[in-house]
């Protein structure tokens, strides 16, 4: 399939047809002073001159306005696959991701800190704790979205990780009272409405949290968001940062944050992992790395076939043989 490299061009292609009208009336606005004088010229030669003469410069200026416009195809000799897919990171800056008992390696970090070490290396690829390798994710457009009592978006969709993570190390958790709670469920429908307008097929969301939600309606629930996503085909992927021994859940209890991050993940047929460590949000982001590359080909190409040359080749031949037709056989009277 043919494409253009200045598209933008082609939004000249109306005034075609007004230029064709504006010939036409020139061409039509010819005076006699007696009609007597045409009595003798062969009218069917004069009505085909017209009517080859309009479709010679409609051919022309279109492909004047095609050649502007830069029409390539791609050379199949030169595709390459490529992977690529929607991510938006819906991190939790509540006051409890504060707490210092996060283990990377023989340090302790925040809860935060931990997890923006993790995302950088999910986002750029290397080595992790335990001796996990990420490959880096080059062409995938990734997002950031922190929540506390409100959700906020502080990356839209990019390509340019740096910038991303830049954003993403100035983050801290909120501190005021009113603004520290937790509100996962708005803050997955917040993520969703940025994948909305992904161009790619496949989207998902990392979900980090370290507690279950504690706002009042009306904000959406965890379970009503994670149904939103299903209906999207948007795999939740729940990692839970709580770094305390989970208590057994009571029976018909869903309120238990692991109970709840593992409903999440169900409902919108993603995955549920537990990140107590380093190591363990390492081993869970391999992982989801890997369910994601394993889902996505697509296509790119190194090198493309220009076909400006050629275009505007047959806009001036069009051109030229109309303007030479009509100064020797279609030659006009007077």
């Amino acid at each position: 399939m043919p494409e253009f490299s200045q598209p933008l061009w082609l939004l000249l292609l109306p005034l075609v047809p007004l230029l064709l009208w504006r010939w036409r009336r020139g061409w039509a606005g010819l005076r006699y002073s007696d009609t007597r004088l045409l009595q003798d010229l062969p009218r069917g030669k004069s009505d085909r001159a017209r009517r080859w003469g309009i479709a010679l410069r409609a051919i022309g200026l279109t492909l004047v306005v095609l050649a502007l416009a830069g029409p390539r195809w791609p050379d199949p000799g030169t595709r390459i696959p490529t992977e690529g897919v929607a991510i938006a990171m819906v991190v939790d800056v509540s006051a409890s991701m504060n707490e210092r008992d996060f283990f990377w390696d023989d340090q302790v970090l925040s809860r935060l800190d931990g997890v923006k070490r993790m995302f950088r290396l999910f986002a750029t690829g290397g080595e992790g704790p335990g001796g996990v390798a990420i490959p880096p994710r080059p062409n995938d457009l990734i997002s950031l979205v922190v929540f506390a009592t409100h959700p906020e978006t502080v990356c839209p969709l990019t390509l340019d990780h740096a910038a991303l993570l830049k954003m993403l190390d100035s983050q801290d958790t909120r501190s005021i009272t009113t603004e520290a709670t937790t509100n996962p469920g708005d803050a997955l429908a917040w993520a969703l409405y940025s994948l909305q307008k992904a161009p790619t097929r496949h989207k998902a969301i990392l979900f980090l949290t370290d507690g279950e939600s504690n706002v009042p309606p009306p904000a959406l629930t965890p379970r009503q968001a994670a149904q939103l996503a299903g209906n999207m085909g948007v795999p939740i992927y729940a990692l839970d940062a709580d770094t305390e021994a989970p208590e057994p859940a009571k029976p018909g209890d869903n309120a238990k944050a692991e109970q709840s991050l593992k409903e999440v993940a169900r409902i919108s047929k993603g995955e549920y992992f537990r990140a107590r460590d380093a190591a363990a949000l390492a081993a869970a982001c391999a992982r989801i790395d890997q369910l994601q590359r394993d889902r996505i080909q697509s296509f790119e190409f190194r090198r493309y076939h220009e076909g400006f040359a050629w275009v505007a080749l047959a806009a001036f031949v069009s051109l030229t043989m109309v303007v030479g037709l009509e100064a020797t056989i279609w030659r006009r009277i007077p």
